[in-house]
């Protein structure tokens, strides 16, 4: 009985609350991000490793797998961090009188928009590789998962389908307007970005492209609304 007393007291000393872990893995992913956005200031995208990233944040080239798929995705994630957790945060922070549709709208425009001297510098250099582009426009389906659970609970759709239909579409539309946004305007900005090695010159007012590509949306949202009234 001692015995099996002691280690059971070793368990609960040595494993951490599970609070601390998830404390732990943010703070991992934080240093992450960080460590690759610098690395790619000072050095240029091409000229960073994996392992140099995961050096830099002091864990292994394995934790860092278990946290990116690639040094693309570590650099733009400085960027997008939290993005879509704010975004669906926004829209349940909205009076319940306020139209679904531009509840949500808002929250998109205000988020994607808001970034101060740091996320204009990293979304610089994102615009100089395509694949950092590419990593860039993928971030936009993680809009969905949060979006759904907050749009479900306001339209009370229990079984979540609608909401998940209306959120895949939000993401799918920032998704168009971003890729508008990042291609050159014209022929004379495409020789430029060609000649600057691939820079891609954002074309346009990006709130104005994101109201565009949602605007179409409106009528499902309030038909969506007009379905929960009694």
């Amino acid at each position: 009985m001692r015995a099996r007393s002691a280690v059971w007291n070793a368990d609960v000393v040595t494993t951490p609350p599970r609070g601390l872990r998830e404390r732990k893995k943010q703070a991992t992913r934080e240093a992450l991000r960080e460590a690759a956005l610098r690395l790619a200031v000072e050095r240029g995208p091409d000229q960073v490793r994996v392992e140099d990233i995961a050096e830099a944040a002091g864990v292994s080239p394995r934790t860092y797998n278990n946290y990116f798929a690639s040094r693309e995705q570590a650099i733009v994630s400085a960027v997008t961090a939290d993005r879509e957790a704010r975004i669906a945060a926004a829209v349940a922070a909205r009076p319940a009188g306020v139209r679904l549709a531009d509840a949500v709208t808002e929250a998109v425009v205000e988020q994607y928009t808001n970034t101060g001297e740091r996320e204009h510098k990293a979304l610089l250099l994102i615009t100089t590789r395509t694949a950092l582009r590419d990593a860039f426009l993928d971030t936009a389906a993680g809009i969905e998962p949060p979006l759904t659970a907050v749009i479900a609970e306001r339209l009370d759709d229990a079984e979540a389908h609608t909401a998940r239909v209306l959120a895949a579409s939000v993401a799918a539309a920032v998704r168009i307007a971003l890729e508008g946004w990042l291609r050159p305007a014209g022929k004379a900005e495409a020789a430029e970005s060609l000649a600057a090695g691939g820079l891609v010159v954002p074309s346009g007012s990006l709130p104005d492209r994101l109201r565009t590509a949602l605007a179409p949306l409106a009528p499902a949202f309030d038909a969506a609304e007009q379905h929960t009234q009694p």
